[in-house]
């Protein structure tokens, strides 16, 4: 994939192509880039489950064509009985990955939708919900064709995943596991949504539909209970911002990692790099990656627990002089540091009004907590399993405290009127990928769907991989790896467009209302555009 695609009237990019085909006709029927956005996330929910679902949470990033920039915040906080007690009581020292123990906070993506329609009523009438969620409740009924990566992915947790009869009797085929290519439904996600669709998406936090959510989560040991689904709200906020040459950039505030991503360009700008694929380039983003990722693991998490400011620190000019100033463009700083994981689906829309999305949901790990619900047919995410068994200190558990995200939407509004969406799955991968894309189209010029699909690089770990090492995809210049590892980088070749790197995509509004997007040929998504 070598060609932007190009459109005037609206353009949607995600991992599925049927996903951004949903948004797409939304887009044709009139609805703005939020509604949208909001049949491609629930379309995402049918044909990309082990990514994304309406048991996860979701950030959204939404740029108006009069300068106005907002957030929602649709991040579930801990349950109200997710105590230190619970966990030691079932003998744990660390919160489990899977199962009832894992599920343990409230899942806030519909919410999101929620408000995201709210917004979008102030622009102009709404298109009806069922308009919205009518692909997603298709395909959950009818079937879909199971992707190489769902089947992949499968295939290889089914030792973890294997302990939830629920979640294997979802994924039996005749003989075995489904495999890619077969048709797979799941017929009580096609009644969950069309209750959604009759009653609204209130009744996903009250009424018989969270009842027989929270009973089949109570059935796994979940303590989720319904006043957890009763109390949850998405919130409306501001992003994180900070200018760097030619461009204003956006990205979510805590407890996510925006500040990171916006730090490794903000200190990245102050390098020198003259060239798109140097070892100057990506040995100057992943030294800066290290910087921000300090910061970051010292002090983000819910904002009502933090003792640094993430804008504070993006606002202090000299602090990130002094930051690039103490990086060796010859020499790699050793890297013990731990990182973060997590799998999701990022996806953008630009309607013709010039109204841009930016908008994450996931489950966190694949398949989140392996919790299937066999009464409403969800996965239940496992983000709380990032919060740490102690008293007190970074992320430590509380009844009612947001856990840290590795989902991070961007956005960057240019000094010559462009407007750009972009993002990607892949936990610790994801700002890196968000530096590699912007860099290359913003500071060197690379058209937007080379950016996407040049080889990528990934330090620390993605998909559970307990590493440190700098992941390089092999068909990088040899010269330029060769010199990454004289520089003292622990470089690891994998193969070539490698979902290790993420299922990145964006689009680009320009000041005459020009639309180009790209996708990622790492992932099953396209543009769609009209």
């Amino acid at each position: 994939m070598l060609h932007t695609s190009h459109a005037t009237r609206g353009m949607v990019t995600s991992p599925h192509h049927l996903a951004s085909q949903a948004g797409l006709d939304i887009l044709k029927k009139g609805g703005t880039a939020l509604e949208a956005v909001v049949a491609t996330a629930a379309t995402l929910s049918a044909v990309y489950p082990h990514m994304t679902g309406l048991g996860g949470d979701a950030f959204w990033l939404i740029a108006y064509p009069d300068g106005r920039t907002c957030v929602i915040d649709a991040c579930g906080a801990a349950a109200g009985q997710a105590s230190l007690a619970l966990y030691d009581k079932a003998g744990h020292t660390t919160i489990p990955w899977r199962g009832g123990l894992a599920a343990n906070s409230m899942a806030g993506a519909v919410s999101g939708w929620r408000e995201a329609l709210r917004l979008s009523a102030r622009l102009q009438p709404t298109l009806p919900l069922q308009d919205l969620l009518r692909d997603a409740t298709y395909y959950a009924e009818q079937g879909y064709a199971v992707s190489d990566s769902e089947a992949a992915l499968l295939r290889e947790k089914q030792a973890e995943l294997a302990t939830n009869p629920a979640f294997m009797a979802a994924y039996a085929g005749v003989d075995s596991l489904v495999a890619h290519g077969d048709i797979r439904r799941n017929p009580a996600l096609g009644r969950t949504l069309r209750q959604l669709a009759e009653q609204g998406l209130d009744s996903f936090y009250t009424g018989p539909l969270a009842q027989a959510l929270c009973a089949d989560l109570a059935e796994s040991g979940s303590p989720l209970r319904l006043e957890d689904f009763a109390g949850h709200r998405a919130t409306l906020t501001s992003p994180l911002h900070t200018t760097i040459r030619g461009s204003t950039l956006y990205n979510t505030p805590p407890p996510t990692q925006g500040v990171a991503s916006l730090a490794i360009l903000k200190i990245f700008d102050d390098l020198p790099a003259e060239d798109a694929e140097s070892f100057a380039h990506i040995h100057g983003l992943v030294e800066a990656t290290k910087k921000a990722f300090l910061f970051r693991n010292a002090h983000v998490g819910d904002p009502a627990y933090m003792t640094e400011c993430a804008q504070s620190f993006l606002n202090d000019t000299q602090q990130i002089k002094q930051l690039a100033r103490a990086i060796n463009m010859h020499e790699a700083m050793p890297w013990p540091a731990p990182s973060q994981q997590g799998d999701t689906t990022w996806m953008g829309a630009i309607d013709a009004s010039g109204v841009a999305v930016s908008m994450i949901q996931s489950l966190y790990f694949e398949f989140g907590s392996g919790v299937f619900l066999p009464n409403t047919g969800l996965i239940w995410q496992n983000r709380g399993s990032s919060f740490q068994l102690s008293e007190t200190g970074w992320n430590a558990l509380k009844p009612g405290r947001k856990p840290f995200h590795t989902l991070n939407p961007a956005m960057a509004r240019f000094e010559d009127g462009r407007t750009m969406v972009y993002g990607t799955m892949g936990g610790e991968g994801q700002p890196q990928t968000q530096a590699a894309i912007f860099s290359r189209y913003a500071r060197y010029g690379t058209p937007l769907q080379q950016a996407v699909t040049a080889p990528r690089w990934l330090l620390g770990r993605t998909w559970g991989m307990e590493s440190v090492s700098l992941k390089i995809e092999s068909n990088f210049s040899p010269t330029v790896i060769q010199q990454l590892r004289d520089a003292g980088h622990t470089v690891e070749l994998v193969a070539p467009f490698s979902a290790m790197m993420g299922h990145a995509g964006a689009v680009v509004r320009h000041g005459n209302g020009l639309l180009e997007g790209a996708s990622d040929p790492r992932s099953d998504g396209c543009v769609a555009a009209f």
